[in-house]
């Protein structure tokens, strides 16, 4: 039997490394984060044990890694929804979605990944971090921001708030109520991306203008 050639090499490591993330992600959303263990990741990913050493230099930097990936796969499955748009309002909407929708839906996950950024090893600079990163940059970008290195961060670290914020333990804001504050900053259109029921909080947006009734 021939050996494997180099890319082959790589597709495999790349195939492994991302059955770990998904498992993490899994695990620490069925269990929280201090009933999963490494071990337990491996298994998940059908994975030898040793390969998450060999891949991340801890628990704490696979689950941000894991995080990541999941809130880019997410963001980019929102951007490129159909019916596809290139109207930078409507993809920015969208993100917000995204990101608001991953607290709601995930809230266990979400809780767990903003804690662990909030400590001493802070951001993991890894390759989902940087795929994230290009994604929510490039939509600042279609928004068509004149001073995009210093809007991409404010925009980052407006939705970290409101992750936060939604994710509260005893005092969690409605994520529909920080979607229409993000929404009014940035002269969005509560219909834009995907408007959760029941309308805008009261008294947030205007009316929308009533159509002109009569003969034609």
């Amino acid at each position: 039997m021939s050996p494997r050639s180099a890319s082959v090499n790589e597709e495999l490591r790349r195939r492994s490394r991302e059955r770990l993330l998904q498992a993490t992600v899994e695990l620490v959303a069925e269990r929280g984060y201090e009933a999963t263990k490494l071990g337990d990741i491996a298994d998940r990913a059908g994975a030898a044990r040793g390969l998450v050493s060999y891949y991340f230099p801890g628990k704490r930097q696979l689950l941000q890694s894991a995080v990541h990936r999941l809130m880019h796969l997410t963001l980019e499955a929102a951007l490129e929804r159909q019916p596809h748009t290139e109207d930078g309002r409507e993809r920015l909407a969208r993100a917000i979605d995204a990101i608001l929708g991953l607290a709601r839906d995930q809230p266990r996950l979400m809780r767990t990944h903003m804690a662990g950024i909030l400590q001493a090893e802070g951001f993991v600079q890894c390759a989902e971090q940087q795929r994230l990163a290009e994604l929510l940059r490039d939509t600042v970008v279609r928004y068509g921001s004149a001073e995009v290195d210093t809007d991409y961060p404010l925009l980052r670290a407006l939705l970290m708030g409101a992750v936060v914020a939604v994710l509260l333990p005893g005092a969690p804001m409605p994520a529909a109520r920080l979607r229409a504050e993000l929404f009014q900053r940035y002269g969005l259109d509560w219909e834009l991306g995907v408007p959760p029921e029941g309308g805008p909080p009261g008294g947030t947006f205007p009316s929308p203008p009533v159509a002109p009734t009569g003969p034609r």
